[in-house]
């Protein structure tokens, strides 16, 4: 981390400001929560307070506020997205409804904001892909009614996913997702998305990319992790080869298997993540393709979770990260990422990765001089010969997961996500508030028209 001279007077040196982070959810380890929580710990390391609006929380509870319509999987906020998306006319009874619930999360936001004296509001996807159109409709009407400063991180818009253009609410989109308001700031994961966001909207941004804790390396597998490679049942004389991704079609696993299976090895491809949030179609698909290839695959979401544990049955439930240390080699051939955690979890768990070259890959990440097996969208001869030779040449192994692991260092750090957020912070000023009285109840007056 940066040292700050005793007398400097830089936003985060002055303690007395309080960011308040508002999302859908701040819990679990996707990757927007995940960012959340490396944001918040720069803020925290330099005296800056930090709260926590979203509809599923695990931060600390003095420092939390839980509404429940925040959550995208929230049952009303579903029925919306429902008769939303994927339709290209609205009735106005789901019109009513949108404006009705924004009111009540509007005033739960305010309410938020008064209880912990919230100056900078830090809205983490929440006006950036409308999953929950009412709470992104809600942050930017308050915003303007009260001129707060914002740094919104945007993760993922709208446009990068194509079941999000066919719908009857352009004009919320246009007005929310993200809004074009003198007090925001908009950040941004990847060049593609601040030259998109730029070309659409007229709005600049600043490109801060996902990092990692590559000052402080991890540690090593503990007593309860020892026994992983046992318990997934991968023998002594077998490559354990991870893919730390869902089960869903973007994330190229065939290629994976395709690999798995050329190589002529005995292994076990062993796949992290459940596939349920889209469907079970695509995981039926690689359980077929795993045997017509001859691929062991294993998968083992059931015994992988945030938190360490064990099943009903005794068996031990293990973090992502008490699995890593013992994998031979991780695959990522994904057709789309937004930026690409799991890509730099392998980069810092000294492990060689297979990367298919998915566009921000090639445009962001590997003008850095990393040493990856590369796809182009397809398993060749040399990916093959070269991933042969990853895992056999133990030298070459590690010369290349220590050359990647140093590059990283350089650009996906703590010290870097620091360093851009010192810069970006220079230019929000936080101000004292109006009031905020909020004593009429908007909406309880469109509830009862909508009734």
């Amino acid at each position: 981390m940066n040292s700050h001279p005793d007398n400097c007077q830089c936003f985060f040196c002055k303690s007395s400001v309080r960011a308040g982070f508002v999302s859908t959810r701040i819990a679990g380890t996707d990757g927007v929560s995940l960012e959340t929580l490396k944001w918040a710990k720069i803020f925290e390391n330099k005296g800056i307070k930090t709260f926590y609006f979203a509809g599923e929380l695990d931060t600390p509870p003095e420092r939390s506020y839980c509404c429940e319509k925040a959550h995208f999987q929230n049952p009303e906020i579903r029925f919306i997205f429902r008769n939303c998306f994927g339709k290209r006319q609205r009735k106005r009874s789901v019109t009513q409804k949108i404006h009705c619930i924004k009111e009540e999360l509007k005033d739960e936001l305010y309410s938020f904001i008064r209880k912990y004296s919230i100056d900078l509001l830090i809205p983490e996807n929440a006006i950036t892909i409308p999953l929950n159109l009412p709470l992104g409709l809600a942050i930017t009407e308050l915003v303007s009614e009260t001129g707060m400063p914002v740094i919104a991180h945007h993760h993922d818009f709208f446009w990068e996913r194509t079941h999000f253009l066919t719908n009857s609410v352009w004009e919320y989109l246009n007005m929310a997702f993200p809004p074009h308001l003198p007090t925001v700031h908009h950040v941004v994961i990847n060049s593609s998305a601040d030259n998109q966001l730029g070309l659409r909207t007229g709005v600049s941004s600043t490109i801060i990319p996902n990092v990692v804790d590559f000052e402080n390396p991890p540690p090593p597998p503990d007593e309860f992790a020892s026994d992983v490679r046992e318990s997934f049942g991968i023998k002594d004389d077998e490559y354990f080869i991870l893919q730390p991704t869902r089960v869903i079609k973007r994330k190229g696993i065939e290629h994976a298997i395709e690999l798995v299976s050329r190589l002529g090895v005995k292994a076990k491809l062993i796949i992290s993540h459940a596939s349920g949030d889209e469907g079970f179609g695509y995981e039926k698909r690689i359980r077929e393709y795993s045997e017509l290839m001859n691929v062991d695959t294993i998968f083992v979401s059931k015994r992988i979770d945030e938190k360490r544990g064990y099943t009903k049955k005794g068996h031990k439930i293990y973090t992502l990260d008490d699995i890593y240390p013992h994998a031979d080699l991780v695959t990522y051939p994904s057709n789309f990422e937004g930026f690409g955690n799991a890509f730099l979890e392998a980069i810092y768990y000294r492990k060689p990765i297979v990367v298919n070259a998915y566009s921000i890959y090639s445009i962001d990440i590997k003008p850095k001089g990393f040493q990856v097996i590369e796809l182009d969208g397809y398993v060749d001869r040399k990916a093959v010969d070269l991933t042969r030779t990853v895992l056999k040449d133990e030298m070459y192994r590690k010369h290349m997961v220590e050359h990647n692991y140093n590059v990283a260092c350089r650009f996906y750090s703590y010290a870097v996500l620091e360093n851009k957020l010192s810069s970006l912070i220079q230019t929000v000023t936080p101000k004292p508030l109006p009031q905020l009285t909020n004593n009429i109840n908007p909406a309880a007056n469109l509830k009862q028209n909508a009734q």
